[in-house]
Parts: structure tokens; C-alpha cells; sequence
């Protein structure tokens, strides 16, 4: 069983890793486009807050990457459009302004999920961990300090997801990988015990900061 790792934002990644992780990329939680005047069918009120369920998403939506909301924002680094992202609430920051903006006018455009790994990407992230021919993953959840197993093909995606409401890490049997939400961050941290994960990314086209030995958490978030 691995616990969940707390990551220090101002220390470098890889050196906060145990021993059985040799690399680890960022991945970023996609924003979300539903299809139009699906806002306007939903609401019932001006006050009313509307936001996608899982069923939803899935069935709806589609993924929008952090490159293409940086690119219609005017947003030059994943670090800019995660500074907006982080003032949603709070005293909006010139970054935010941006992005709130566009989002404004798209109102059938959505943030991406917060704690939570994104339903777009968790599909591709447990066939990482299946991929050296686990059936079952292992999750901790360190808040209510909770943990257990599950046979893969047993859950739905939908129910991997909600597992915890908070932070939780998902590893295979043999710890050859692990994946774990970070609180209000809007990424899920991959880990490794293959020391070229870049590879792996590629093959599933998901989006990410691939990490050095020098990349901390706050220099990308």
C-alpha cells in the first residue's frame, strides 16, 4: 500500500518521491466545452449555479486543453493560466481577468475540475497503471485516512473519480505507477518507476509538464 505524498510546492518533485519513482509529469485537468445552449436549457433562474455533472461530461462534453485557453486568453505559460485559475476566488489578478472574460462570453465553457482527476484524462491514467498487467489498484486517501483495492474492471470511471472528495494517490501491485490529485490545484501528478515517462504521455496524447530534477511544483502552478 503506498500512502499519499504530501509535495512541498517550493521543493523540487522528484527529490520528494520515494524510492520506487524515478520520474513524474504534471497533467493537466482539461477545461470543459459542452455543446450550445446547453447552459441555456439548464437554467431555471439568473441566480442559479450550473455546473456539468460526471454523466454529463462524459456523454457531452468535450476537452479543452490548457495550450487553447491560453491561446484565446492571451495567457503565455501554464503558470499564468494556473495563477487565474487559482482566483476564482478570492481578489481577481490581471491573469484571472482574462480568462474570466472569455469564459464569459462562452457560457457553455466550464473550468476544469479542482481536487478531483478530470473524467477526460482517468481513463488513460488507469490504463497506464494496468499496462504492466495489473487487474487491481490500491488508493489512500489521507485526510480520513482511508484506503483499499479495487478490481479495475469492477469500477466505472465514474466511480474511480469519486473514490475520495479530497486527495487521494492510485497505484498498481507492483507500485510501477501512481497518480494523485492535488487540492485546488486542478493537475494530477503522475509518477513513475520507468525513468522515461515522456513516451508514455505521448502514446495516450495527454497534456503535460514532464519533470527534471529541478521542476518544483510552484514554477509550473
Amino acid at each position: 500500500m503506498l500512502d499519499y505524498i504530501w509535495i512541498d510546492g517550493d521543493l523540487p518533485i522528484l527529490s520528494q518521491l520515494s524510492n520506487d519513482f524515478n520520474s513524474a509529469a504534471v497533467l493537466f485537468h482539461p477545461f470543459i466545452q459542452m455543446p450550445s445552449g446547453w447552459e441555456k436549457s439548464k437554467r431555471e433562474n439568473p441566480y442559479q449555479h450550473i455546473y456539468p455533472s460526471d454523466e454529463e461530461m462524459l456523454k457531452l462534453g468535450e476537452p479543452v486543453s490548457w495550450k487553447e485557453v491560453m491561446g484565446k486568453c492571451n495567457l503565455k505559460s501554464y503558470k499564468e493560466l494556473s495563477i487565474a485559475l487559482q482566483h476564482l476566488t478570492g481578489v481577481p489578478s490581471d491573469e484571472y481577468k482574462k480568462l474570466a472574460s472569455y469564459v464569459k462570453s462562452n457560457p457553455d465553457f466550464y473550468y476544469p475540475e479542482e481536487v478531483n482527476t478530470s473524467l477526460f484524462i482517468l481513463n488513460s491514467l488507469v490504463k497506464i497503471l494496468c499496462s504492466k498487467g495489473a487487474n487491481t489498484l490500491y488508493f489512500s486517501e489521507p485526510i480520513h485516512d482511508t484506503n483499499g483495492s479495487f478490481k479495475v474492471n469492477d469500477m466505472s470511471s465514474i466511480e474511480i473519480a469519486n473514490l475520495s472528495p479530497n486527495e487521494s494517490i492510485i497505484t498498481d501491485e507492483k507500485m510501477d505507477f501512481a497518480f494523485m490529485g492535488i487540492y485546488d490545484s486542478f493537475i494530477t501528478l503522475l509518477l513513475a518507476k520507468d525513468t522515461n515517462i515522456e513516451d508514455t504521455i505521448k502514446s495516450l496524447n495527454l497534456e503535460a509538464f514532464i519533470c527534471d530534477k529541478e521542476t518544483y511544483l510552484y514554477s509550473i502552478i
